[in-house]
Order: C-alpha cells, then sequence, then structure tokens
C-alpha cells in the first residue's frame, strides 16, 4: 500500500536541531500556573537565588516514594523517573515516554517554525524583540501567536499519541479537562501543558501501564480542547491547508486531524458466510456489494472511484425486530472484509460503538464517541464502525429520558456523518443497527443514507434453511423435499426484494401513492416522480431535503447494481492494484443505466421505511402520554383522598 503524495516532508534536520531546546523543557523548567490552581501539596516557594532542583536522588530499589509537585519548577523526566511503583532505574517503557515526549515536542517546534516563517510571524518576532513592532501590526501579531499555540499545542499532543501508540495497553486512565492551556505563544503553550502533564503524572501514573495511558489520555485531551480552540480562531490556513509527513516515524499531519498508527483491530467475532445469513436478501445483497466498493479505494488517491461516481453507501440503518440476524449481517460483512484485506495486505479496523462509551464526565461521552470516528475514517485504513442498538446510545433531542452523555453523542455522531467537514473518501463505512429506530433522534436517522430491513426468515423456504443450519450435523433426520440455501441464491432473492416495492406498502404510503396515481397517471417522468415525493412531504413533514438526497445516492447505488467478480478480490492485480484511473474506467464500464422501475422502487423503499418509523414512534408517543395522564389522575384523586379525609 502507497502513501499519498499530497504532502510536504518535514526534513529530520528541522526537527533534530530542536532536540537541544525540547530536553531542555523535559529536564526544568519554572511555571507559575496561570490559569489552574497549583497542587495543594506544593511546598512552599523557595527564595531567589537558591537552586531548585534536588542535588541528588535514591536509585535504590524500594526508597523511591510517592513524589509531590514541587514550586520550583516542572521536572517532567524526574517525574517519569521516580514514579511510584518505579525500581530507581529508568525502565523501557518510562524511557519510552520520554523519548516519545522529547520527539514530539521538536516535531512540534519544528511546525511551528515552519508556520511562523510562512505567515510572517517571525519578522514580526523579530520586530517585536527590536522594539520596533508598528503599532498597526499589533492585532495581526497577536493573532498569529495564538494560531502558532493552538498548532504548537495540536501536534505535540498528535506526534505524542501517535508515538505512544504501540505502548498503549487496556488500562484507561481519566485526567479530567485541562486547564493551564496557554494560547499567548508557542512557548508558553507548551509550558502550560507540560505543568499540566506532570500533574496528571504525579496524580495517576503508579504503574507502568498507567504512565503510557494517563500520557496517551493527556494528548487526547490536549489535542481535542486545541481543536476546539481552533474552530474560532484565525489565520490557521497556512497549517490547515498544508500536510506534512514526518518520514522517520510516519506521522503525517493533516491540520487538526489526529494522525493515528495504521494498525488492525484484532477481531475475536465469529465469521459468517453469507449463505449462513438466511433471509434478510436486500440487506445481505447490500453488505455484500459494500464490502467490495470499500476495497476499490485508492491509497494514493485517498478516493473510492465509487464515492467519486455517487454509488458509495458512507452510512447505512439496519433495523429489524430483535432475533432477525443484525448480528449475523454485522459478522458477515466485518469477516468479507477483514478476508479481502488480508488478500490484498490491506489494514483493516472495526471498532463498535456500545452502551460501555457512555460516560457520566461531562464530555467524556463525546470524546468516546469522536474517538471512535476518527479510528475508522483514518485514510490509511480501509475501516468499518457499527453503532450497536442506536436508539439507546445516542439520545433523542428533547426526550428528557435521554442523558447528557447520550446527546453528547448524538451531537457528535450528527456531525460525522453529514456535518459541514464531513468528507467521504470512499475508505469506512458505518453501520447504525436498532431494534426501535424510531426512538432514534430524526436528524440521526436521516444522516443514513441507505436503509437494510434486517427481517429475518420470511418464506417456507427460510425458515427450513435456517432450522436446518442452526440444527448442525449431529443427527440422522432426513432433509426431505428441500434443497438447502436453495432459497438464498442473493440474485433471484434480491430482484424478488426489489420488485415487492413497485408498490409502497405502509398504509399512509399508499394512500398518498393512490392518490398522486388517480390524479396524474403513472409515475413515469421526473415532474410526476416530484409529484409524488411532495405528495409524501404533505404527509409527513420529516420527509425533507435529506430524505431526497438518501433516495438519490440510493437510486446512484442501484446503478452500481452490479457484482465486482469474486476473482478481483482473490487476484489483487486484477483489480486492486490499478491505478486510480484504471479502477474508475473498469467501474464505469459496469454501470448500469438508472431506470423509471429503479427509482420507484427506491422512493417506496425509503419512504416506507420513514412512515413505518413515524408511525411506531408516534404510537409510542401517545402510549407515553396516556400513561402519563394516567399517573396525573391517580395522584390527583390520591392527593384529593388525603386531604378530604379524616382529620
Amino acid at each position: 500500500m502507497s502513501e499519498t503524495a499530497d504532502f510536504m516532508e518535514l526534513r529530520e534536520e528541522d526537527i533534530v536541531k530542536h532536540y537541544p531546546a525540547a530536553l531542555d523543557l523535559l529536564d526544568g523548567f519554572d511555571h507559575a500556573p496561570r490559569i489552574a490552581k497549583p497542587a495543594g501539596n506544593a511546598a512552599p516557594e523557595r527564595s531567589p537565588g537558591i537552586g531548585g532542583r534536588r542535588a541528588f536522588r535514591s536509585t535504590t530499589p524500594g526508597l523511591v516514594t510517592r513524589r509531590t509537585r514541587r514550586a520550583e519548577g516542572v521536572h517532567i523526566l524526574e517525574a517519569i523517573a521516580e514514579m511510584e511503583g518505579g525500581t530507581g532505574l529508568v525502565s523501557p517503557v518510562q524511557a519510552a515516554v520520554q523519548t516519545a515526549l522529547h520527539r514530539a515536542i521538536s516535531i512540534a517546534l519544528a511546525i511551528s517554525e515552519t508556520f511562523a516563517e510562512s505567515t510572517g510571524l517571525a519578522d514580526l518576532k523579530r520586530l517585536n524583540l527590536e522594539g520596533a513592532l508598528p503599532s498597526d501590526k499589533s492585532r495581526d501579531f497577536s493573532a498569529l501567536l495564538t494560531a502558532e499555540a493552538l498548532i504548537t499545542l495540536h501536534v505535540f499532543g498528535n506526534a505524542v499519541a501517535f508515538l505512544l501508540a504501540s505502548h498503549a495497553t487496556e488500562e484507561q486512565v481519566e485526567i479530567g479537562d485541562l486547564e493551564e492551556v496557554l494560547t499567548e505563544n508557542g512557548q508558553l503553550a507548551l509550558h502550560g501543558a507540560l505543568w499540566e502533564l506532570e500533574a496528571d503524572i504525579s496524580a495517576f501514573a503508579t504503574t507502568e501501564p498507567r504512565l503510557v495511558a494517563t500520557v496517551l489520555a493527556f494528548a487526547e485531551a490536549l489535542m481535542s480542547k486545541a481543536a476546539a480552540r481552533a474552530g474560532t480562531a484565525t489565520d490557521l490556513d497556512a497549517f490547515t491547508s498544508a500536510s506534512w509527513k514526518v518520514e522517520a516515524d510516519g506521522l503525517v499531519i493533516r491540520g487538526f486531524a489526529p494522525s493515528l498508527k495504521a494498525k488492525s483491530t484484532t477481531l475475536t467475532m465469529t465469521f459468517k458466510k453469507p449463505h449462513e445469513v438466511v433471509g434478510n436478501h436486500i440487506a445481505k445483497y447490500q453488505a455484500l456489494r459494500l464490502s467490495k466498493m470499500l476495497m476499490a479505494y485508492d491509497f494514493d488517491r485517498r478516493l473510492n472511484p465509487f464515492a467519486e461516481l455517487g454509488g458509495f453507501i458512507f452510512t447505512f440503518m439496519g433495523d429489524g425486530a430483535p432475533g432477525t440476524g443484525k448480528t449475523t449481517l454485522i459478522q458477515m460483512m466485518a469477516g468479507l472484509i477483514n478476508d479481502y484485506c488480508q488478500v490484498a495486505g490491506y489494514t483493516f479496523r472495526y471498532q463498535n460503538l456500545s452502551t460501555d462509551n457512555i460516560d457520566s464526565y461531562q464530555g467524556k461521552s463525546g470524546q468516546n464517541a469522536r474517538s471512535f470516528i476518527n479510528t475508522i475514517i483514518d485514510p490509511q485504513v480501509i475501516g468499518f464502525g457499527t453503532i450497536d442498538d442506536i436508539d439507546m446510545l445516542a439520545g433523542k433531542r428533547g426526550d428528557r429520558q435521554s442523558s447528557a452523555g447520550q446527546l453528547e453523542i448524538t451531537s457528535v455522531l450528527m456531525d460525522a456523518f453529514a456535518g459541514a467537514n464531513t468528507v467521504v473518501r470512499g475508505n469506512c463505512t458505518f453501520g447504525m443497527f436498532s431494534n426501535y429506530p424510531e426512538n432514534v433522534d430524526d436528524a440521526l436517522r436521516q444522516r443514513a443514507g441507505a436503509r437494510f430491513l434486517v427481517d429475518g426468515p420470511q418464506t417456507r423456504e427460510d425458515y427450513i434453511d435456517i432450522f436446518a443450519l442452526l440444527l448442525g450435523k449431529n443427527h440422522d433426520i432426513p432433509l426431505g423435499d428441500h434443497e438447502v440455501f436453495a432459497a438464498q441464491q442473493i440474485q433471484k432473492a434480491v430482484a424478488a426484494s426489489f420488485e415487492s416495492h413497485n408498490r409502497p406498502k405502509e398504509e399512509g404510503l399508499v394512500a398518498v401513492w393512490e392518490k398522486t396515481e388517480d390524479r396524474i397517471g403513472k409515475l413515469d417522468t421526473i415532474a410526476k416522480i416530484g409529484t409524488y415525493l411532495k405528495g409524501i412531504q404533505e404527509a409527513d413533514p420529516r420527509f425533507t431535503g435529506r430524505a431526497i438526497k438518501n433516495i438519490t445516492d440510493a437510486i446512484k447505488v442501484r446503478s452500481m447494481d452490479f457484482e465486482l467478480p469474486d476473482e478481483w478480490m482473490e487476484n489483487p492485480d486484477l483489480f486492486i492494484f490499478k491505478d486510480y484511473d484504471t479502477k474508475l474506467r473498469m467501474i464505469t464500464e459496469l454501470r448500469r443505466e438508472i431506470t423509471v422501475e429503479m427509482v420507484i422502487q427506491e422512493i417506496n423503499r425509503y419512504a416506507d421505511s420513514e412512515f413505518r418509523y413515524a408511525d411506531k414512534s408516534d404510537e409510542e408517543a401517545i402510549k407515553k402520554m396516556v400513561r402519563e395522564y394516567g399517573l396525573t389522575e391517580e395522584a390527583k384523586r390520591r392527593y384529593l383522598a388525603l386531604r378530604d379525609g379524616p382529620q
């Protein structure tokens, strides 16, 4: 897998020259906190002229005691070396943390220096030192210094997280919010960040795994804080519009996006073969095609031809009653992508966002969701992210039962799936699954570009197949007059499933369909189809422009209604390893023409799902109100009985 060439190389000599300054920062410097409150156990301030650092420290195992933060300075190297549980000697893990911090500071200083030179900030600094800064330049100078500080903080945190990723364990540490985030200039910003880091190491790093977890949690929090501040800052274009690569580390810096190591997720799930997914024909077919579509992603161009042609599914919603096969569908799709990536030598990353990610700590749930998104969208990997039971995970706005953590997750997912900064490269896809999609926030649900109705086995043949599959082979019961899995032949089953949408199914949509056909006749022109769409919107105001976009995207997917040959997946040289333009041409040659029948089926398929969700949602709301009215009446009756009862 080759790297993209859309970056500038950050030369090694430009990094190494900052090593002495970085080492000085880690070795020790004075810093009086300006925003955060100093630790309560800090020693009294020393008199001027008296050395602040200890002349020696014990190197005898067992004699290292819990250290306290000293007011005389910040000493990161010493804090790591003297962490509780240490042996008095620096271990390989401690050394790795120290080295990563040293390297990360040097990279941050090199990037900020490049930024200063390209924006004229370096010249303004020189004028300021000479006392010759023009008064009309003061505002520009201040804005550029703030930009430099934010860049320095984010690159530092980004590099630390990247360089330490291979040392991460299952250990997790909650460090809380960062307070000493200073933005007056890059140097002061580093002082504040390292002051925070020493405090966190002192408080939480009781073991080596916790040391790494603490530093990684700090790096993630620092990146998040800097990126949030950058949203309202100015003069950042020179940084956000360019990309740099640190060749020695494989680190690519692209604005305020985290740079994650391209490592695969270890999958422990049981994979399912397509024939083991009984029923669910359209959902299975779309999952099969989407798995192959992902493999068309071009790592040089960082784009998928299917995404350019408009036939790529970035987000989809899988809904159905409990026990209809949603988990089996996930296992099938993850297994297919995993196998394809192993053949191609690509990195595959799978992750599920579950209710475990809801945190009572303010802001942490949103951070967990953002980390999940960033892990999957990493352009260096093929990604598949699932959100199971999304109705329980993401809160519905306006619902008093939704916690703050659930609403944070909803906000992050809405921004990630169809926000102002969403970029669909075609290297990943997200599946939202729910037994009760009517309980999902309307705006979030409509961000699902495709609908996979997971309705499970439907026909007699389906039930025979699933029973035979689950029963296994440890029996002598005759099969009878039946060919196992013949009904699961995908092309035949899918054709029948699509044809079933030639007319709508939900009662409310059927009424709109019949009214429209009675008035204007058969829907065979764009004008007539548009009239039908307007009728749907009049029946359900939630049927907005986003719904139209999702339908047109689904139609474009149908125009890609062809199977990429299995041999293309088995032999990567036939397709996967071709250059981008060749893959685009090969796909274009297979593309089908859009037909009226195809359009009608996709409109009905999508609108049926929305009417189904809306009807269930309204019914649930009515039941809830009836129950609340009943409780109110019962409470009133009891209150009156108490008030008017015997005194």
